[in-house]
């Protein structure tokens, strides 16, 4: 497991290109055969991902990080399918993922086990992890059966269907929310205007765009931004003090997940347009 400490809203101002990369960005979740995971000091969040080919893989616990005995001891974890068919195993219970399902698995989850249905066409599982006050129910979400609401219009080529998968008036959980936005075809822009979470850290995951797509995903205090280039099924991980946008050379799709202080999702500290630079 990768452990990173993040600058904060001063110090990441003096950063080059390559040293906000290190600190932000998860260029490589994805591995053939492997759990990867990056452990943030910002709310104590767990990103990763997990590609199961021949051999199914285990989400366990690292002694030094965790000082767990199994992952999901003090934690919750959101997983999403973002490959073809699988399943995910959560203490015997075997749950069948589809391309953009997911699975919220509770606090005190003891085995969570990731495979492919065929090793030539893999299921890449993506997750978020937070710490856990309380305990809720394992539950599957079948892409297309959960929340939804189009957003958004092509004058402003923001025109897209942001779908809600865990939060206080779905599959419930401790504090993590989670859900999976879409963009038309002719639509690059998401969260624009721009705002922040106080109370809360954010994770977008960025996916479906070809090999030539990138997305400028834009961060940083309002008053000063910084851009980091993303490619296909990479992440970023935005402070509570940074705006989290993004701008692509073609329309694409993204997970985000959050965790902190409150759940509800309209609590946000909008950024006038004019206030940017």
């Amino acid at each position: 497991m990768e452990v990173r400490y993040s600058p904060n809203n001063l110090s990441y101002r003096s950063l080059k290109t390559d040293d906000v990369r290190k600190a932000f960005l998860m260029e490589n979740l994805f591995r053939e055969g492997k759990v990867e995971m990056v452990y943030f000091d910002l709310d104590r969040a767990i990103v990763g991902g997990a590609s199961p080919v021949k051999e199914s893989l285990r989400l366990m616990s690292t002694k030094k990080e965790m000082a767990a005995e199994f992952f999901a001891q003090r934690r919750e974890v959101g997983i999403f399918n973002v490959g073809n068919s699988g399943k995910v195993k959560a203490d015997g219970r075997e749950f069948s993922l589809g391309y953009k399902d997911a699975v919220y698995i509770g606090l005190g989850t003891k085995e969570i086990v990731f495979s492919s249905d065929d090793a030539s066409k893999p299921a890449y599982y993506y997750f978020v992890s937070y710490p856990a006050h309380a305990s809720f129910p394992t539950t599957f979400m079948k892409f297309g059966e959960v929340f939804s609401a189009r957003l958004g219009n092509a004058a402003e080529a923001n025109s897209r269907t942001l779908n809600r998968y865990i939060h206080p008036k779905g599959v419930k959980s401790s504090q993590l929310v989670m859900g999976l936005t879409e963009l038309d075809e002719g639509s690059i822009w998401n969260t624009m205007p721009s705002h922040t979470h106080q109370r809360r850290t954010e994770v977008y995951f960025y996916f479906n765009l070809d090999e030539k797509s990138v997305v400028f995903h834009m961060m940083g205090d309002p008053s000063e931004t910084r851009h980091i280039v993303v490619r296909d099924r990479q992440a970023v991980i935005s402070p509570s003090w940074s705006i989290h946008s993004g701008g692509g050379t073609k329309n694409y799709s993204f997970i985000w997940a959050m965790g902190g202080e409150n759940q509800e999702f309209e609590d946000m500290d909008n950024v006038e347009m004019s206030s940017l630079r």
